[in-house]
């Protein structure tokens, strides 16, 4: 690896290391979606293989949030059966090669993305 690319990697480090817990949410759920419309584009090209990997990282994704909830906390339940849906609809896309499942997964992460967006800017306010 080059400086260069020893630097970048530090850098990278350095910045996931010092988000808040809301960023991270959002950056994971940025990576689903980029996942989701990468291999979107894979099929399309009919690149199955590169297409399969795609969606397992981003069913990889899932489950990490998945893992990490409190489940002793209410919503965390919520949560948990959300993704429970997204790893079944990306299973279902997998299987059934079902892009028009993509177009409609896309926007519920964008839009839990997009909640958590909002509660991370509010409880900075309160800050």
């Amino acid at each position: 690896m080059t400086a260069y690319g020893i630097g970048l990697q530090e850098y990278k480090e350095q910045a996931v290391n010092m988000m808040t817990p809301g960023e991270m949410l959002i950056l994971l759920y940025d990576e689903i979606v980029k996942r989701l419309k990468k291999a979107e584009m894979l099929a399309k090209n009919s690149d199955f293989a590169n297409f399969e990997n795609e969606i397992k990282r981003a069913q990889d994704v899932v489950a990490y949030l998945n893992n990490a909830l409190d489940r002793r906390i209410e919503i965390s339940k919520n949560l948990a059966q959300l993704y429970s849906f997204f790893n079944y609809q990306m299973a279902r896309i997998t299987a059934g090669r079902n892009l028009h499942l993509i177009d409609e997964l896309i926007p519920l992460v964008e839009d839990l993305r997009d909640t958590y967006k909002q509660a991370d800017k509010l409880s900075k306010i309160k800050l």
